[in-house]
């Protein structure tokens, strides 16, 4: 069997996330949990700019080791008042000593672990409506007090 050739990606704007000192449940049923509020941010690029609208949540899975699941739903606005909604699910992972590091809000290398989502928008405006029917993937790096992604159109 013939196989395609693999998809492309095509930038699609860089978001910085600040955010609010974790909330820590703890050890629950589904594992460690952190929910970390999003108190800000924006969007910036050729064909999105928006702010984050203060008040979203990254409800995070911390796994045995280590490993970051998270699950984020952020609510943005254009310059021109359109809304859209964000989520993501996405996974950070490195070596103990690594996510340590960033769990004492350091600054690392983003070489130095892996940050990856999969961002979902969804919009009832005509303007942003082609956002609603395509994959997106992001990279991300984690910075004292705030969270940066530069996402990606699957094309």
């Amino acid at each position: 069997m013939e196989h395609l050739p693999p998809p492309s990606l095509s930038f699609l704007c860089d978001m910085e996330l600040t955010v609010e000192g974790a909330h820590l449940p703890g050890n629950t049923p589904i594992g460690n949990r952190r929910i970390i509020r999003v108190s800000g941010g924006a969007l910036r690029g050729d064909q999105l700019n928006a702010d984050v609208i203060p008040g979203g949540d990254d409800w995070i899975t911390v796994r045995e080791d280590g490993t970051i699941i998270q699950d984020v739903r952020i609510l943005l606005k254009t310059g021109e008042g359109d809304l859209i909604m964000m989520t993501y699910r996405g996974i950070r992972t490195g070596e103990p000593e690594t996510l340590q590091r960033l769990d004492n809000n350091e600054l690392v290398d983003p070489g130095d672990y892996y940050f990856r989502t999969s961002p979902i928008f969804e919009t009832a405006s005509i303007k942003y409506d082609w956002l609603n029917r395509r994959i997106f993937v992001s990279r991300g790096i984690r910075l004292p007090g705030k969270v940066n992604y530069s996402i990606y159109t699957v094309d």
